[in-house]
């Protein structure tokens, strides 16, 4: 919930993609329906509400017209439409049985949308997670250490969260960046982005 509808889905690391095991697919969808629901909409400047409006008329046009097109390749089951109120608001939404050829699941929204995908097992999900032209923030929930240890060697993403959720990376303990499309994969916060600022010379010299 935090991941995919803290500040309205409007952070380059929000979870668009939640990919889940076949095994607790239906127990997932829900309980994040049951979540969903208790979540408040209303003015940004009054703490009562957990999401406020997004960015602007812009970006509400574009987010409902990816929740119509999610609507055709999958099923909404939590939101789904604008919200009551004077601004720029939109329902969290989620739309569950999202295919990795689907535009939601390719596409970066950037609002409070969420689409679920079934994986077949946790071999299956990483094969899902990483098929995708961006590589910012990943996130892994289990118990199992071969599976968490697959994760990191296999997961192709400049930030992975193990247990956690892949919003919030700590400023000054997390470098922070992305492969892909998604960065220059130096980090943010670490030494070694400080690189980027520099210019590589080839020098030589030669000695009588």
């Amino acid at each position: 919930m935090q991941s995919a509808f803290g500040y309205q889905g409007q952070k380059c690391s929000a979870c668009s993609r939640a990919i889940v095991d076949a095994a607790i697919y239906d127990d997932f969808l829900e309980k994040v329906r049951a979540r969903v629901a208790t979540l408040t909409i209303g003015e940004s400047d009054n703490p009562q509400f957990y999401m406020g409006p997004v960015i602007n008329a812009g970006a509400k046009k574009t987010i409902l017209e990816y929740i119509e097109t999610g609507r055709k390749e999958g099923r909404v089951i939590a939101g789904g439409a604008a919200a009551p109120g004077d601004g720029y608001f939109v329902q969290p939404t989620v739309i569950a049985d999202i295919e990795a050829k689907d535009r939601l699941f390719q596409e970066e929204i950037f609002g409070p949308v969420l689409a679920v995908a079934k994986a077949k097992d946790f071999d299956h999900a990483m094969e899902l997670a990483n098929d995708s032209e961006y590589g910012l923030t990943g996130a892994v929930y289990t118990d199992n250490p071969e599976k968490i240890a697959k994760a990191k060697d296999q997961f192709f993403v400049g930030n992975l969260y193990i247990n956690r959720k892949c919003t919030g990376a700590m400023v000054g303990a997390h470098p922070f960046g992305g492969f892909n499309m998604s960065g220059t994969d130096s980090k943010a916060g670490g030494p070694d982005y400080l690189l980027q600022f520099l210019q590589a010379k080839s020098i030589a010299e030669k000695v009588s």
